[in-house]
């Protein structure tokens, strides 16, 4: 697993009763921003930054029904050695131990409440597996400061040999903010259980496996990289071969660009989506729904077929016009596949299909209400399938859609963003949708407040520079009258638009084309904006965004 480690595991110190006994976890209290060398159950943990016992980050576990979102870290102990393990925690049902042997629990802390267990190992224990985890379908749980205390293991006649040295480590790509690295892998007389990355002589990572990038670095900067190996006794062998590598200019991140607004095929007096286009220059539209029709299965609407109908037919329109389609998985309601499939590699297929059957360039998913944008499982569940088709189709962009206050991303934004670093999903555009605020009647001061808000997350979630972060932003608005009566006008989108060239973000969409039509006092319809203004005008505006 990917992850910065700010901590190195503590040597071994004297038996308890002759010392003062060390805390030996690596990561103890998450403050890398990231789990490693933490592993938790069905992708269900993240780190967070809110709330916190101390420091700035902490754990976050979000059972699901068939889940206790466990998460674990392995260390090296001693043969018949006194333990104490403590972490403090809060949520409902939080249980702390060691497999196999001692544990405790506390019910349901409102607060940061400190849970303690002491064990002794077993004659011949060298290592121990420390856990913590919710109960099944109890809410999100959360620990933090974490502390075994002990000495470390390697001592008293173990395991005291290193490993190997890796060989052979290569870059294998670079960005203006990231180097990817491989390695030949080492030997050890017991097991190699990691792979510590250091940047000079700053261990910025540790991973399991023989590659690994390094994220949050600076445009067009040199770096030198090595890595050392470590065993379950923390032997650690000497450095690998050191490789620099200069980051790439920063020209923004993905660069990729993309105006498309919504078109609903199922609603709203479609109109004809070549008609549009000749009548504007638009290129993309974001077709709506892609909903699950039962078992998993993606369909249009839940109801209208994947291939064949009615979708498809405007789509090879649209492609035959010069133009393409990014399909929206999700919305506010119906019948969802990142709710409904089991599980992230359900879900992966479920896209996959959908990938297949029209060679997508891109996918958007619109997470949205309780049942998955307020679900952390679903939030991660969604994007650990992304992780999956982005490896598995080399160039598919992916994007998440989802709403926000008109200062920056809420709770749950937050939380959608902090998965994302935490699980490697690798999200290209992280559209907010800066309408429905609740009356707000500033639209283009709310908007470029809450895009403001979203960057500002996004550099300290990644370590991204202002250019960067911009470049993985998208806005999606609502033309005319929104849901709650605020009055997104011709001239404020525009507005909007302008913006969004001046500061090179990397998708505009508004909701939808079907409304975009004049109906001034029409109110809040599906075929027109309830507002005066011209067919199609901010078709024509958003067509004018070009990143």
């Amino acid at each position: 697993m990917l992850g910065t480690v700010a901590l190195a595991v503590a040597g071994a110190v004297a038996l308890p009763g002759t010392a003062q006994a060390a805390n030996i976890l690596t990561n103890p209290g998450f403050e890398s921003g990231s789990l490693s060398p933490w592993s938790c159950t069905g992708n269900l943990g993240s780190v967070v930054s809110s709330p916190v016992h101390g420091g700035s980050k902490a754990l976050a576990g979000a059972p699901s029904s068939s889940d206790n979102a466990q998460c674990t870290q392995t260390v090296a102990v001693q043969p018949n050695t006194a333990y104490t393990l403590s972490g403090w925690v809060r949520g409902s049902y939080v249980y702390l131990g060691v497999d196999g042997g001692a544990s405790t629990w506390t019910t349901s802390p409102s607060a940061y409440s400190q849970l303690t267990v002491s064990f002794t190992t077993g004659a011949a224990q060298t290592s121990a597996k420390i856990y913590v985890h919710g109960w099944y379908a109890q809410g999100t749980y959360y620990a933090d400061d974490i502390s075994l205390d002990g000495p470390g293991g390697g001592g008293g006649g173990g395991d005291t040999q290193a490993p190997t040295a890796p060989t052979n480590l290569t870059s294998t790509g670079k960005t203006s903010s990231s180097v990817s690295l491989s390695w030949g892998a080492s030997t050890d007389n017991t097991g190699v259980t990691a792979y510590d990355v250091y940047s000079g002589s700053n261990q910025v990572l540790s991973v399991s496996g023989t590659s690994a990038t390094v994220g949050g670095l600076a445009a067009s900067t040199s770096y030198t990289f090595t890595v050392k190996a470590r065993d379950a006794a923390g032997n650690t062998s000497a450095a690998s071969n050191a490789v620099s590598v200069t980051t790439s200019a920063g020209s923004g991140g993905t660069g990729f660009k993309q105006a498309a607004p919504y078109l609903y095929l199922g609603w709203g007096d479609p109109p004809s989506a070549t008609s549009v286009m000749s009548s504007t220059g638009i290129k993309w539209f974001t077709m709506a729904f892609m909903l699950d029709s039962g078992g998993c299965n993606p369909a249009w609407d839940s109801s209208r077929p994947l291939a064949g109908g009615t979708d498809q037919t405007v789509i090879n329109q649209i492609r035959s016009a010069g133009g393409d389609v990014v399909p929206s998985f999700g919305g506010w309601q119906g019948s969802k596949l990142g709710a409904n499939c089991s599980s992230a590699s359900a879900l992966a297929g479920a896209l996959q299909k959908v990938i297949d059957a029209y060679s997508l360039k891109a996918i958007d998913m619109d997470i949205e209400n309780t049942d998955e944008f307020e679900n952390e499982a679903v939030q991660a569940k969604i994007l650990t399938a992304l992780k999956t088709v982005k490896a598995n189709n080399p160039g598919l962009k992916t994007i998440v859609t989802f709403g926000t206050s008109t200062t920056g991303p809420t709770y749950y934004g937050n939380r959608l963003i902090e998965q994302a670093n935490s699980l490697g999903a690798n999200i290209d555009v992280f559209t907010i949708m800066p309408f429905d605020f609740g009356g707000g009647s500033d639209m283009y001061g709310n908007t470029v407040n809450a895009t403001e808000g979203l960057k500002a997350k996004l550099k300290s979630t990644f370590g991204w520079d202002d250019a960067t972060a911009y470049a993985h932003i998208g806005i999606s608005g609502m033309n005319g009258l929104s849901d709650q009566q605020e009055n997104t006008t011709p001239a404020i989108w525009t507005s909007i638009r302008d913006w969004a060239n001046s500061h090179h973000i990397a998708r505009l969409a508004y909701w939808a084309v079907n409304r975009d039509r004049p109906c001034a006092g029409g109110g809040v319809v599906s075929n027109c904006s309830g507002i005066s203004q011209n067919n199609w005008q901010f078709t024509s505006i958003t067509a004018g965004f070009t990143g």
